[in-house]
């Protein structure tokens, strides 16, 4: 049986893991959510400025103190970090490549201190910074985008295979994600990753298969299935996603449940997280969200849309449905 985990991503982007009153409503959040039948969560890591990593891993320490304190000590908890254009892995500058790897050596500690065993995201090129032609600025598109990212690729394998190698001692497992095209340049696609995979000998680094991506993105259902064995094979596949396409409500999304699954579920028993990227601030525009916010209670009014709750309770409901239908053969 595999354990279904919820992201806060319908929540927030920041845990403001020093906010005492932010514990509070994370608490709540969980309490609330764990009574649908979610065993763990996905905190999203805020990104750090380098002087205060040691404050961000007390700060994620004492939080999940308090979520033990509350109770809470069984509850599960996987992390999604990103890399970033001041901490970036794929970078030409060899400085900037190392600063990069403290800092994602910093949130493999958080995801540690959490007891999380996975810390997932995309953690080679940064999110949404499409590269430019250094003449004249102007972005970089297909074969040119292409060429410029097998040389980022390149720098940063030895960055992640130092970085698997210190997230093994920490029995942290680092779940890349291929994300697609129109929000981030690299890598959009499995394939893709598996390419950069084969430049890392450490089995500590992996892959999260989201299944918005893999929709959008991805190389059919035939293929897909290869990869998923060539993966399960590496002891790759680390952590599974199930997202809608438009990133909105999984019950009522266009997601082939089965074609994705059935390749999955015989080689893989870890966590499956649904994903939702809810209508907050943080993601209205930087994903073009035109849906309605699902309110979040205690936070928002009431009204007659849906709340994040009923979106998630109906989430979990129709992936474990979904999962009895490929255990019991369809």
């Amino acid at each position: 049986m595999n354990d279904i985990y919820l992201s806060f991503f319908m929540f927030t982007t920041n845990l403001k893991p020093d906010d005492l009153d932010y514990r509070n409503v994370i608490v709540n959040h969980i309490r609330n959510l764990e009574g649908f039948g979610y065993t763990g969560f996905e905190f999203p890591i805020a990104p750090g400025e380098r002087e205060f990593f040691e404050k961000d891993l007390q700060d994620y320490t004492n939080l999940r103190k308090f979520i033990d304190d509350m109770g809470l000590e069984h509850i599960q908890i996987a992390t999604n970090v990103g890399a970033t254009p001041q901490f970036d892995p794929s970078s030409s500058n060899p400085e900037q490549r190392q600063e990069a790897l403290e800092y994602l050596k910093s949130r493999v500690d958080i995801t540690a201190a959490l007891r999380g065993k996975i810390m997932m995201g995309p953690i080679i090129v940064p999110y949404a910074a499409f590269p430019t032609r250094e003449s004249d600025q102007a972005p970089l598109w297909s074969d040119e985008l292409q060429d410029a990212l097998e040389i980022r690729y390149r720098n940063a394998q030895p960055i992640l295979e130092q970085l698997g190698e210190y997230a093994e001692e920490k029995n942290v497992k680092l779940a890349i994600e291929p994300i697609t095209h129109w929000e981030t340049p690299g890598p959009n696609k499995l394939s893709q990753l598996l390419e950069f995979l084969d430049g890392i000998s450490s089995r500590q680094v992996g892959v999260v298969i989201d299944s918005a991506h893999e929709i959008l993105d991805g190389d059919g259902p035939e293929i897909f299935s290869n990869q998923v064995r060539d993966l399960a094979a590496q002891d790759r596949l680390h952590y599974i996603q199930i997202s809608a396409a438009d990133r909105g409500a999984v019950h009522t999304s266009w997601l082939p449940w089965q074609a994705f699954l059935e390749p999955i579920l015989p080689v893989y028993n870890g966590p499956i997280a649904i994903e939702v990227f809810n209508a907050i601030p943080d993601f209205v525009k930087s994903l073009h969200l035109t849906r309605r916010k699902f309110w979040i209670p205690d936070e928002d009014p009431e009204n007659q849309y849906p709340s994040a709750y009923e979106i998630a309770q109906k989430a979990y409901d129709k992936t474990q449905a979904e999962l009895k239908k490929f255990r019991d053969g369809y």
